[in-house]
């Protein structure tokens, strides 16, 4: 399954962009909402991911979002393992209470860790209350690669892992990690929308895997 990642500024156009879609994520970090706006966009009849980055808002504010995102009918809301605890938990606790699932993120702009670390990371996530862990990195090599790659091998448990490499070098595991197990991988609406490094379109993506399940 293909995920749209949707970054607009305006409700509208925020809106627009959903028409036609099936899954997609809406990045909130950017929007200035009310709570109604919120609700427009969140009861949309398609599964939406709701997401609000750190470092774009503060905590009291992403917290407005994303509960609201969750009460007015998100299918997941998407939480940083770095954020502050308490603040995780609530947002956790209100996901659960309306059926929500929850998405908990580790990004690396910088380099794929090592092993372990990878591995220590996505035990964390699931501890915490994780229904699916998120490990997004840059990749800067076919190592990284593989080593994202092969997370996937080792699940043992029905709990879900989404794994996607960043960057030009990255793209292989955007195309690939739905095959080996990872929910959905993440897609542009077009060209210039992208809403990390290495993102392909949603129509390119199709493409690829029409003929990858072709082949």
């Amino acid at each position: 399954m293909i995920c749209v990642s949707i970054a607009e500024h305006s409700v509208e156009r925020c809106l627009e962009a959903l028409d036609g879609l099936d899954l997609a994520e809406i990045r909130m970090e950017d929007m200035s909402l009310t709570s109604d706006y919120i609700k427009r966009i969140f009861s949309q009849p398609l599964k939406l991911i709701a997401t609000c980055r750190p470092g774009h808002s503060p905590d009291k504010r992403r917290m407005q979002y994303l509960v609201g995102a969750i009460r007015a009918g998100a299918s997941y809301v998407d939480v940083e393992i770095e954020s502050d605890s308490v603040w995780k938990r609530e947002i956790i606790k209100t996901a659960r209470r309306q059926g929500c699932q929850v998405i908990i993120s580790f990004h690396d702009h910088e380099k794929t860790p090592g092993l372990e670390r990878l591995k220590a990371i996505i035990s964390q996530c699931f501890a915490e209350g994780a229904d699916i862990a998120k490990i997004a990195c840059m990749v800067r090599s076919e190592q990284d690669n593989a080593r994202l790659l092969g997370l996937l091998n080792r699940r043992k448990h029905d709990k879900k892992l989404l794994v996607i490499g960043m960057g030009e070098k990255g793209k292989i595991t955007r195309i690939v990690a739905p095959f080996f197990g990872s929910p959905f991988s993440y897609a542009s609406l077009s060209q210039g929308k992208e809403t990390a490094e290495g993102q392909i379109t949603k129509e390119s993506l199709e493409a690829i895997t029409r003929g990858v399940c072709d082949a």
